[in-house]
């Protein structure tokens, strides 16, 4: 059936399926298509998951944020009988992809903060194999799988508690604004301030590539102005550390003279001096999720949403205050 109206051999369909090279990109194309038209899985990834595989790929393996994905997909491949295998993402030919899921017998991926091109996207949802991805950097089609949490509500709570502290100048640094999540929490700032009547200083932000090396660049840059911002709303925690590291350098205490707020809620957050207040993101949960979603849809369940998003609350540790009287600053 998929065929004779994408008008092409039956071995030409395998051949796309299988993720062979020896197909033109216009034939692959119009396959592609007519798969996606008829919803096609290979009945093998209808099967039984034992023994065999799931792959989660992330841009980077060293991030607390990945260390704690990472846990909640082993505990949920655990609960499943899945194995977990954590990989480095890299850029790949699109055959290549396919090529390797096929001769692994891999259940699919779970794709973390890492770029994803509409080609692979097709890939890896033209042969039926599953994808679900974590924090992506733009999603080339609305209808992948993704999970994620509430970044706007975030976003807007961290930089609420704040302002209820008594805050006016409020920095905010979050990460590449290709990402959506700090889109989002960048939006969730701005709305905070709007509503409280105090007006956005563009000055105050910044969205950068990088974590902790960078939040102690940017910390040092903002910390040294006449001008200096009371509080920091960073938008994941190692940029929060990296501010308060920029803070001690310059004999400010945290949060005696600047406050602090991260995003993520990692280990690190609980450890950091002082204990960084945060927004908490279900880290393990959404890693535990994905994999589960994941296995769903290899079996051939329906899926309700194609996106998921689990709740971020405020957790208050001891690096936030009401800013202090400038006259007393060091």
């Amino acid at each position: 059936m998929i065929a004779s109206h994408a008008g092409v051999s039956t071995a030409t369909v395998s051949k796309v399926l299988n993720g062979r090279p020896d197909v033109s990109a216009d034939t692959r194309a119009r396959v592609s298509a007519v798969l996606r038209e008829h919803d096609y899985r290979p009945v093998g990834l209808r099967a039984s998951s034992e023994r065999r595989a799931v792959d989660v790929v992330f841009d980077d393996l060293s991030s607390p944020y990945s260390a704690a994905v990472l846990a909640g997909a082993l505990d949920a491949g655990v609960e499943s009988g899945v194995t977990v295998v954590a990989r480095r993402y890299s850029d790949e030919t699109d055959a290549g992809w396919a090529a390797r899921v096929r001769a692994r017998e891999c259940i699919g991926y779970v794709v973390v903060s890492a770029v994803l091109t509409p080609t692979q996207a097709d890939v890896f949802d033209v042969p039926g194999v599953p994808l679900v991805v974590i924090d992506a950097v733009g999603l080339p089609r609305r209808n992948l799988m993704s999970v994620g949490a509430t970044n706007f509500t975030g976003g807007f709570t961290a930089t609420e508690h704040l302002i209820q502290l008594g805050h006016r100048r409020i920095a905010h640094l979050g990460g590449t604004m290709a990402m959506a999540c700090h889109v989002a929490r960048l939006h969730g700032y701005r709305a905070a301030l709007e509503r409280a009547g105090i007006p956005v200083d563009s000055s105050l932000i910044a969205n950068l590539e990088g974590d902790y090396e960078a939040g102690v660049e940017q910390g040092r840059a903002w910390l040294g102005r006449p001008d200096s911002p009371t509080a920091v709303f960073a938008g994941f925690d190692l940029f929060a550390l990296g501010v308060i590291e920029a803070a001690r350098a310059r004999s400010l205490r945290v949060p005696g003279d600047v406050s602090v707020v991260g995003f993520d809620d990692s280990y690190a957050a609980q450890w950091s001096s002082p204990p960084l207040t945060t927004v908490r993101q279900p880290l393990r949960e959404l890693g535990a999720l994905a994999l589960r979603r994941l296995l769903q849809r290899a079996a051939g369940e329906e899926m309700g949403s194609h996106h998921i998003e689990l709740a971020t609350h405020l957790v208050v540790r001891t690096s936030t205050a009401p800013p202090s009287d400038p006259g007393t600053r060091p």
